[in-house]
């Protein structure tokens, strides 16, 4: 019996649990006060490419069993601060649906006045608006609002235990870096989609082909087959992207953020059919 949905996620799945396992023990061992410190700064970036396959994750479940997906995401939440279901109702049901209307997106990128907000006043918008948002979406899903709210409150528990234990390294090695990663995680999104106000969704989203950042993200950059698609395995988005790719827009291309590109990070930037061809090419089919 196959536990996976699609067999790309086994390798995933596996370093997520790793991570999980190096945290569990510097939480259970460091005795200094620097390591816990150390982790979280070694571990920022890790975790907020993390925060990208939790973002699949709840696009499309990885495991074909609930229970096995609900400690998946037991573990996403100590490492991403994005509990169950957070995702999917402040982003599957929310966004994907109203990321047009301004008015009505949950990851808006507008004031009130109409304006383009800035990159912090948006991250910390955002990020601190990310669970009421979520349950309000939740309000019109009451199945999913359910599971929301019983794993929102197990994840608690469990972070009180840890908590309990040993309150300086919980401090260190999860609440922060929760807290942490959910505000980077936020911050990147800025990035896909803002001063694009438009009704064709070819023309809304902003994408990377830069070989790293799509292997450390699952092919996130490739945003307008995401939403194209939504549901569609990251596995398979470079492939969807290449059918599209005429329709997008050259000038709807930027460069990586930072470990990829420290000069000129999330710059836009204009390439021809010959420049996406040849990133395109550089993409390993699926299954290949």
């Amino acid at each position: 019996m196959t536990l996976f949905r699609h067999p790309e996620d086994r390798i995933p799945v596996l370093l997520f649990l790793c991570v999980f396992a190096l945290d569990l023990t510097v939480y259970f061992t460091a005795s200094s006060w620097w390591l816990p410190v150390l982790w979280l700064g070694v571990m920022a970036i890790p975790k907020g490419w993390i925060s990208a396959w939790n973002h699949h994750h709840q696009h499309l479940n990885m495991f074909r069993h609930a229970p096995l997906n609900r400690l998946l995401e037991v573990v996403f939440g100590f490492q991403t601060g994005i509990i169950s279901h957070a995702w999917f109702l402040h982003h599957v049901v929310g966004h994907h649906l109203n990321y047009l209307d301004q008015e009505k997106d949950e990851s808006r990128w507008k004031r009130d006045d109409g304006s383009i907000m800035g990159e912090v006043e948006y991250s910390l918008i955002t990020a601190l608006t990310a669970y009421p948002r979520a349950y309000k979406v939740g309000r019109r899903y009451p199945k999913a609002l359910r599971v929301f709210l019983a794993m929102g409150a197990l994840q608690l528990v469990l972070l009180g235990v840890l908590f309990w234990h040993n309150w300086y390294n919980a401090l260190f090695v999860f609440l922060l870096p929760m807290c942490l990663s959910l505000y980077l995680t936020v911050w990147a999104t800025y990035f896909h989609h803002v001063g694009l106000e438009t009704k064709e969704h070819a023309e809304a989203s902003y994408n990377i082909l830069h070989r790293g950042y799509n292997l450390m993200t699952g092919n996130l950059g490739y945003h307008v087959a995401h939403h194209a698609k939504q549901g569609l395995h990251w596995s398979k988005l470079p492939q969807l992207h290449a059918q599209m790719a005429k329709d997008i827009p050259a000038s709807l291309y930027r460069q990586p953020g930072i470990p990829f590109v420290w000069s000129g990070s999330e710059e836009k930037l204009e390439l021809n059919d010959e420049q996406v061809a040849a990133a395109l090419a550089r993409v390993r089919p699926a299954g290949s």
